[in-house]
């Protein structure tokens, strides 16, 4: 079981139950182990960070990414979750909202592949 912030908690439910419009096509794909039976959770706390999808199975994190990541106190901040995150042995997977509109199906095919 991974260790995170107690205090994130309700901010993770908070998440949970506010998710952006490509959070909410990507989940619809791969909630209720659709993908080879792999269970994943939504904005799961690990550490200090909350992760949008997590596959403990795959040890395999899934950050869909908005414009503010791409700016470089955003790109920063990205780096040192997952270099926390890779320190765990867990893979991150990024992708921008506008692919998850656009790409879906590669994306998909992305996350099938790295399922171990």
């Amino acid at each position: 079981m991974l260790n995170y912030n107690k205090t994130l908690k309700d901010f993770s439910r908070n998440l949970r139950n506010n998710m952006t419009d490509a959070e909410r096509l990507l989940w619809s794909k791969i909630r209720g182990k659709q993908l080879k039976g792999y269970q994943f959770y939504r904005q799961k706390p690990i550490g200090n960070y909350i992760v949008d999808f997590y596959c403990p199975k795959a040890n395999l994190a899934i950050e869909l990414d908005g414009g503010q990541h791409y700016s470089t106190t955003g790109k920063q901040k990205d780096a040192a979750r997952d270099n926390h995150l890779g320190q765990l042995n867990i893979k991150v997977l990024r992708f921008s909202d506008r692919d998850v509109f656009e790409n879906l199906t590669s994306i998909l095919e992305v996350v099938w592949y790295n399922l171990k």
